[in-house]
């Protein structure tokens, strides 16, 4: 399986034709289409759904995208990686992690190795903990920021000195919206949205587990979400209330929505994290340099 082939099966898959696949990459329509055709041979299945106007991919085409976009995406960092190598400190650097204030620390560390060392890039990706730690592992991030409730036994990592605190995002209108804060009875029996990755983890100990306690059970959960902006939405929509980390959504005198903090009070650490024993770039190795440096930890 050639990397070149992959380039094109994804081009086919982004496009939906062998034609506009042809135009992106200035390769003739028999071409792509004979190249695909020894692809699906290769892997002894169908990877398209052949229409008239339009292709469409099959469940192993899926996964095969997924795959290719793995792929190529570590074949680009290794590159960059590789060249970089020289005197002058340059190169990528990839960062993954969710919607959340701490990341404006990670964002001053970039802004001040920018300053210092202009030919270093950032990648910045934004996911939960599972689609974080899932690229970490592949070796397609250098680094990860989490937010606990998470395990990270199997990372090397550094604690960053903020916490953020747990509560829940309503509209304006709402009863609850008078009250300084939200407790466990308030809650009993309403609509809540919440954070998928601290559904998966209620039953285990942690902060968030502990708050809910006798009443984990009896809770409403009505939907799930990974990044708040769309739980938002759905706040605003009247769909429930987004049990949420404070301020992630963008709320000033002319939203709908507010945020009040749970009672009593929930906080929530995080950590930079990475792949133990891993070999790091170049441009990787000061950016966990200075990360020791800002967040005074030493090795």
């Amino acid at each position: 399986m050639e990397l070149r082939v992959l380039r094109y099966f994804l081009a086919v898959a982004r496009e939906g034709s062998m034609t506009g696949a042809g135009r992106t990459l200035h390769v003739t329509q028999p071409t792509l289409s004979r190249q695909l055709q020894e692809l699906e041979d290769e892997l002894g299945r169908q990877l398209f759904i052949r229409g008239s106007h339009a292709l469409r991919l099959t469940a192993e085409g899926m996964l095969l995208r997924k795959r290719a976009e793995e792929i190529l995406a570590m074949v680009h960092k290794t590159e960059s990686e590789f060249s970089s190598m020289g005197e002058t400190i340059a190169g990528e650097i990839y960062i993954g992690g969710g919607e959340t204030e701490a990341m404006r620390q990670i964002a001053r560390l970039t802004r001040e190795i920018r300053r210092d060392y202009p030919e270093v890039r950032f990648h910045i990706f934004s996911g939960n903990a599972e689609d974080v730690t899932e690229r970490l592992d592949k070796g397609i991030l250098d680094f990860g920021l989490l937010i606990q409730p998470v395990d990270i036994l199997k990372y090397d990592s550094i604690d960053l000195p903020d916490k953020v605190t747990w509560g829940v995002v309503m509209r304006k209108d709402s009863p609850l919206a008078g009250k300084r804060s939200v407790t466990q009875e308030d809650l009993l029996g309403l609509p809540l949205i919440c954070s998928r990755q601290v559904v998966q983890r209620l039953g285990q100990k942690n902060e968030y587990s502990d708050w809910f306690g006798a009443i984990g059970e009896k809770v409403n959960i009505v939907a799930t979400y990974n990044l708040i902006y769309n739980a938002a939405l759905m706040v605003e929509e009247g769909v429930g209330y987004a049990i949420a980390l404070d301020r992630l959504v963008n709320i000033t005198n002319h939203s709908r929505l507010c945020f009040r903090p749970l009672k009593p009070g929930v906080k929530s650490g995080m950590n930079l994290v990475w792949k133990k024993y891993q070999v790091f770039s170049a441009a990787a190795e000061l950016f966990l340099e200075r990360a020791r440096e800002k967040f005074g930890q030493e090795e």
